[in-house]
């Protein structure tokens, strides 16, 4: 079982600015990307993976119980497929700053958010704001503190230009 590829990203201008409310323009780059898989053969690289999902499963857990106006998971569904063998297969670096927490981020967002936001809707510069905040709760537990940017770049994979924290046009 395979899910769908969430893209890496280049961000050619505003690199951690974008935190503190600097602009930033994100693009897509799919030839690095990763997809949720589960494996029955259990390898040390999807070990690996599975053991730090894991981990992430249980922040998900508190963020859901500290902040449930951020957003629901379908946490009993996550938990069960980690526990079959779920890990996130991916050709992307990790450490490079090309966006392997913000796919990983993205993937688990699709897959089990309830009442998630969708690519095919209408994105209103309301629901921007909405994912990339939610995304930015996510992947804080990768970086400790995250604009959302990576995994809304990944999840909508289109380019985003950020003018500023409040404003983004998605192209």
């Amino acid at each position: 079982m395979r899910g769908p590829l969430f893209y890496s990203k280049i961000l050619l201008f505003g690199e951690y600015g974008i935190i503190k409310d600097s602009k930033g323009l994100s693009i897509p780059y799919n030839f690095y990307n990763g997809a949720l898989k589960i494996d029955e053969f259990h390898t040390v690289s999807t070990q690996k993976s599975n053991a730090n999902l894991k981990r992430y499963v249980a922040y998900l857990e508190m963020l859901q119980s500290k902040k449930p106006e951020v957003v629901h998971f379908d946490l009993d569904r996550l938990k069960a497929d980690v526990e079959n063998g779920l890990y996130f297969d991916s050709s992307i670096p990790q450490g490079y700053g090309v966006g392997s927490s913000g796919a990983l981020v993205a993937a688990i967002y699709d897959k089990y958010a309830s009442d998630k936001i969708t690519i095919l809707e209408n994105l209103t510069r309301e629901k921007l704001l909405v994912l990339k905040a939610i995304f930015a709760e996510m992947e804080s537990f990768f970086h400790g503190k995250s604009s959302g940017l990576d995994p809304l770049n990944s999840y909508l994979s289109l380019p985003i230009l950020i003018n500023s924290k409040q404003h983004m046009i998605k192209f």
